[in-house]
């Protein structure tokens, strides 16, 4: 069986923080699918709000979710505080890659706990279509990866 194998971009935009919940914990007693899933998201709208954005007003335009990919590397448990690096990877006239790399600290060194990609596309809930970037848009995800 083949496995999903993201590859990351050589450098990030932003790193975001947001602790291992309770409630985030499934069966085995670490971080679930589902949960990552919601600290996907949660990675995704803090790095938003550091710029002045969010999901419905995003540049003028609002985000929707086209695709995702997680590669889980190794569990997470309650307690840990998952640094999250989060990267642009290809714009298109639409939409955007985005890259994430979950990590823990573990032993005194980080620890990769999962690696994923979202595929953002920019969606007119009204119109219920896709709509084009805009150049604002654009600007800022070519200046949100550091070189």
């Amino acid at each position: 069986m083949s496995r999903i194998k993201i590859t990351l971009p050589s450098s990030s935009s932003e790193r975001v923080s947001i602790p291992v919940r309770i409630t985030d914990l499934n069966y085995g007693n670490h971080v679930g699918n589902d949960a990552i899933v919601s600290i996907l998201h949660e990675a995704r709208v803090q790095w938003l709000n550091k710029a002045g954005f969010d999901e419905l007003r995003f540049a003028g335009q609002s985000l929707i979710m086209a695709g995702l990919s997680v590669e889980f590397i190794q569990e997470s448990f309650y307690g840990d505080i998952l640094e999250v690096d989060i990267s642009c990877g290809e714009i298109s006239a639409a939409g955007f890659e985005l890259y994430y790399h979950l990590q823990s600290e573990r032993n005194n060194r980080m620890t990769s706990i999962a690696r994923a990609k979202t595929d953002m596309v920019c969606y007119n809930y009204e119109l219920r279509k896709v709509t084009p970037l805009s150049t604002e848009a654009k600007d800022f995800l070519r200046g949100s990866t550091i070189p």
